[in-house]
C-alpha cells in the first residue's frame, strides 16, 4: 500500500474521504506489471476531479507510484483512491485541502470459469439508485446504495444484482454495467441521471462500433431489458461476462459476438 507515495497503512481520522465520502476511486486490472486501460481510467478520474473541484493530480506521478507498487505482479487488481484530504468538521471543503492518494494492490478475484462459458444468474435488487446529474457517471466514494443492494442476497448461485433508478429504469449492476443484444443491436442504459460510466463499458462500445455492431445508449425499462436475445455485464476486471438467467427468463450466451469478446479481452487484458 502507498499513501501519497510512501509505504503506509493508515490515514488521519480527519480525512474527508472517511468523513464524507469526499473522493473518487478507480479499480484497475494489472497484468505483467502493467495497469491496463490506464489512460481511460485517468480520463474518468480527471472528469471526477473537475466535477468535485479537486486540484488536478499529476497523472505521470500516479503512474510512477502505481508501477512501483505492481512491478512484480503477474496478475492482480490495483485500487486507486483519491480523497480531498484532511479537513475540519463541516461539509464545506477547506481552501487549502491537499488531496490524498491511496494505492492498494489486491489478488485477482477467483471468478468461476463457468461464469464466462455458461453465463451467470442475475437478480433484480430492491434498493434503488438515486438520480443525480451532478454525480452521474463518476466513480465516487459514496457507494452505500451498492452496499445495501449487494447485501440483499446470500445465494452463491446469483453472481450479480441489477439496479433500477427511482423511475424503475435499468441503470447498472451493483459492480458492473449492463448490455442487451437484440436483433443484432447492442444497447446499454443511458447514465445521464445516475450510474457509473465504466471504463469497460466505454471500451465495449468503442470496439463494437469498430466491428460494425450497431450500438445505442438509451433509457431501458426492466421489461424491455428482459426481451433481449442476450445480456451481459462488464467491469474492468471481468471484461465481458454473459448472463444466462434473469428472473426465470433464459438468455442465449452463444448470441454474444465472439469477435467482440475476443477484441475486448485483447485490448483490456492483453490476451485472446
Amino acid at each position: 500500500m502507498l499513501i501519497d507515495g510512501q509505504p503506509a497503512d493508515r490515514i488521519p481520522v480527519s480525512d474527508r474521504g472517511l468523513q464524507y465520502g469526499d473522493g473518487l476511486f478507480e479499480t484497475i486490472a494489472v497484468t505483467d506489471g502493467e495497469p491496463r486501460l490506464w489512460e481511460a481510467h485517468m480520463e474518468r478520474l480527471t472528469q471526477g476531479e473537475v466535477r468535485l473541484g479537486f486540484p488536478l493530480q499529476d497523472k505521470s506521478l500516479l503512474l510512477a507510484e502505481a508501477r512501483e507498487l505492481i512491478s512484480d505482479t503477474k496478475r492482480g487488481v490495483l485500487k486507486l483512491l483519491l480523497t480531498r484530504g484532511s479537513g475540519g468538521r463541516g461539509y464545506r471543503a477547506p481552501h487549502d485541502a491537499t488531496p490524498r492518494r491511496i494505492l492498494t494492490l489486491h489478488p485477482w478475484p477467483d471468478y468461476p470459469d463457468a461464469w464466462f462459458t455458461a453465463g451467470i444468474r442475475l437478480r433484480v435488487c430492491e434498493t434503488r439508485i438515486g438520480r443525480s446529474r451532478v454525480l452521474a457517471g463518476l466513480k465516487h466514494l459514496n457507494r452505500l446504495e451498492q452496499v445495501l443492494a449487494r447485501n440483499e442476497w446470500d445465494d452463491p448461485e446469483i453472481a450479480e444484482g441489477l439496479m433500477l433508478d427511482e423511475n424503475d429504469l435499468v441503470v447498472e449492476g451493483t459492480q458492473s454495467n449492463l448490455f442487451m443484444l437484440s436483433e443484432g443491436c447492442l444497447s446499454t442504459p443511458d447514465l445521464t441521471d445516475c450510474g457509473v460510466a465504466g471504463v469497460m463499458r466505454r471500451l465495449v462500445l468503442e470496439l463494437a462500433n469498430q466491428l460494425g455492431i450497431e450500438t445505442v445508449t438509451k433509457k431501458l425499462t426492466l421489461q424491455e431489458f428482459k426481451t433481449g436475445d442476450a445480456l451481459f455485464i462488464t467491469n474492468s476486471i471481468m471484461g465481458i461476462c454473459p448472463v444466462s438467467e434473469l428472473e426465470e427468463r433464459r438468455f442465449s450466451v452463444e448470441s454474444i459476438p465472439e469477435r467482440l469478446v475476443l477484441s475486448v479481452q485483447k485490448q483490456a487484458f492483453g490476451k485472446v
